[in-house]
């Protein structure tokens, strides 16, 4: 999908939404990487098993992530023969134990959500390798001393070392000849070697060599000459030491390198798990809904918000740019000036229809009225759509699969190219007709601004007239008059308004179909208080220049606005009547699979044997009793669970390891 429309939609802040909500660093790169597509297959794949992973969220069945981290470095420097230090390979320990409570997981949601339960395939079996890595770290990732026999030796004789020193040292400081020449009572270490602190008056006193000086000079820290040889004997087993712990720590290295082919694929699967447990937060956190994939090329948005203008509302992070820039507020639900600070604002819904009856949705209406927020909210949807996201609106929400969507929006002036607004405008739009087809969706603000208005008109009209001949999905804004006709004229395309009170003069953001829009300049000047007469003025221009509506018009705009109200109630009547085909059919396939389940129960009893094992839910008892006796004539049974057995009869029994058809027991 194009680059600079997806900058333009900001759909960057849509990636860092998704990402704020991913249970580790894999889902947070892959949702920060989140691209559009354009195979309908895909699209179709990725919202499908979003839609399980919302039912298992909302039924409580919630992925752990914790403990899993990008181990994806580590494991390719082993495979390649580098040494892991013991906190990397304790890294990797405490992922390998995550996936496999993840496996544990989704084997667990299989039976219900059967496309969560299909990525248990790509999850590799290492226990093994985290009982091998377990069995030779403790809690802060140290080689523990049972790692290997000769470590424990090794370990063993330089406890013994030490005890012995610290022996010594003990007697030395509880020496009166030696006490007095101490800093202070005991002794201490200087890296690995035990040291006596003499003061630096007294450092001739005790035979040894000293090691260090404190900060002030006053203190020296002499390693006594008592202690040299088993010093040196203590130095030369820790270095045996060490060199037993790079063995161990070589070779738990080369069993995670042989791992390596597996475990990265592991790691790409529970990636893409943690991708859509993030995309699943975030369409509950937002109350969205999935999208249906509409095969005729139409869109219809019902009660759709802006997501970026509801998480700016919500107080979550605002979309990147300049310091302290806000996003586009226009599409806030407006308050009185007094009560501005205090209210809490919500985004207002819109509703939108496009490509059935017409393919070119021409929307005017004033500044500030949200003609730009409608414009970002359908390109956002069908960016978000694409990208295997949910979107926020209500049911009854529908977007085709484009292959492009392409957006000129705002004041594209570019002083580093020389560029005038109106040229840069241009510029664009020459591009996006280059690259548009009969699937594209085109999105085109304050179309024919930034030049002459009869010139802008003109070329306005060209252009929505390229567009039609084009077969695409268009939304276009205008301020300009001339353009409000031309879908009173043009079969293919359809005018809308932004709501605006006359009275208080504010916006009200809902879209309204079939209306013209007008921009109420005048109403507003003289609402900030522009001079009487430079408004006067302006009057006697504009009654020059237009007569008003004609009649013609506003019966043709009458009609077009009652057409649309039937076109919204009929795709309502459709809507409900496809919600009550698709309850039907989810009803009637329960009803099927009980049926289905209900013959195989009676099947399975027919098969059972004297000895077999079998539940009966209205005794209460949660472990299976076993049969004593079948009567198949009187289809009753006595069975024993623990001491006390029960006759009953055989239609209360559920057999709790099936049988097949020869009736031998199947395994698991």
């Amino acid at each position: 999908m194009d680059e600079r429309t997806l900058a333009l939609l900001e759909f960057e802040v849509v990636r860092r939404l998704t990402a704020a909500r991913a249970g580790c660093a894999l889902g947070r790169g892959r949702a920060l990487a989140l691209e559009p597509s354009t195979d309908r297959g895909i699209i179709h794949d990725h919202q499908a098993i979003l839609s399980e992973m919302v039912e298992a969220l909302e039924a409580g069945m919630r992925p752990g992530f914790a403990g899993l981290s990008d181990i994806r470095a580590l494991v390719r420097r082993a495979s390649v023969g580098s040494v892991l230090e013991a906190e990397e390979l304790a890294q990797v320990l405490d992922s390998l134990r995550t996936i496999a409570d993840l496996d544990v997981w989704l084997g667990r949601v299989g039976d219900r959500f059967p496309r969560l339960g299909g990525m248990r395939g790509g999850v590799g079996e290492f226990s093994g390798l985290a009982v091998t890595i377990g069995g030779c770290l403790d809690a802060r990732a140290r080689i523990v001393d049972s790692a290997s026999r000769r470590l424990g030796l090794l370990r063993a004789e330089i406890a013994r070392l030490e005890e012995r020193i610290q022996e010594t040292l003990r007697a030395l400081v509880r020496s009166s000849e030696i006490k007095r020449y101490l800093r202070y009572h005991g002794f201490t270490m200087v890296g690995h070697h035990f040291v006596l602190p003499v003061a630096r008056e007294h450092r001739g006193e005790i035979p040894g060599s000293v090691l260090r000086a404190s900060a002030s000079n006053e203190t020296v820290y002499i390693e006594p000459a008592a202690i040299g040889e088993r010093s040196a004997e203590l130095s030369l087993a820790r270095a045996r030491e060490q060199k037993e712990v790079r063995r161990i720590l070589r070779w738990l290295s080369a069993q995670v390198g042989q791992a390596a082919g597996g475990l990265l694929a592991t790691i790409e699967t529970v990636a893409e798990l943690d991708l859509i447990f993030a995309k699943a937060r975030y369409a509950l956190d937002y109350a969205m809904v999935e999208p249906a994939l509409d095969d005729d090329g139409v869109v219809v948005l019902r009660s759709a918000r802006h997501p970026l203008l509801e998480a700016y509302f919500r107080g979550e992070p605002a979309p990147a740019g300049k310091p302290g820039e806000q996003p586009e507020q226009a599409a806030a639900s407006p308050a009185p000036a007094h009560q501005a600070a205090a209210a809490v604002r919500t985004v207002t819904p819109i509703d939108l229809v496009l490509g059935r009856d017409y393919r070119i949705l021409v929307v005017t209406g004033p500044n500030t009225g949200g003609k730009t927020v409608a414009l970002k909210t359908v390109g956002l949807f069908a960016a978000m759509a694409q990208a295997g996201l949910r979107v926020p609106a209500a049911e009854g929400t529908r977007l085709p699969v484009f292959d492009q969507v392409l957006l000129d929006v705002g004041d594209e002036q570019s002083l580093e190219q020389s560029l005038s607004t109106f040229s840069a405008h241009v510029r664009r739009i020459t591009e996006i007709l280059s690259r548009a087809t009969d699937r594209s969706l085109v999105l085109l603000d304050e179309l024919g601004a930034g030049t002459d208005p009869a010139d802008g008109a003109a070329l306005g009209r060209a252009l929505l007239d390229e567009l039609a001949d084009l077969g695409c999905r268009a939304i276009v804004t205008t301020h300009i008059g001339d353009l409000k006709s031309y879908a009173l004229l043009n079969p293919a395309a359809e005018n809308a308004a932004v709501e605006f009170d006359d009275e208080t003069l504010l916006p009200r953001y809902r879209l309204l179909i079939g209306n013209v829009g007008a921009s109420n300049a005048l109403k507003i000047a003289r609402h900030l208080r522009l001079p009487d007469r430079v408004l006067e003025r302006a009057e006697r221009w504009l009654a020059e220049r237009t007569t008003g509506p004609a009649p013609e018009w506003e019966r043709l705009m009458t009609a077009r606005r009652e057409a649309e109200e039937a076109r919204g109630q009929a795709l309502e009547a459709e809507l409900e009547a496809r919600r009550l085909q698709e309850e039907l059919a989810r009803k009637l396939a329960e009803l099927e699979q009980v049926s289905k389940r209900d013959e195989e129960l009676v099947q399975a009893r027919d098969r059972l044997e004297v000895g077999d094992q079998v539940v009966v839910p209205r005794l209460g008892y949660d472990r299976p009793g076993k049969i004593l006796r079948l009567d198949t004539r009187k289809r009753t049974a006595k069975i024993a669970i623990g001491h006390v057995s029960w006759d009953v009869s055989l239609d209360e029994l559920i057999p709790s390891q099936p049988r097949t058809a020869k009736g031998t027991p199947t395994g698991r």
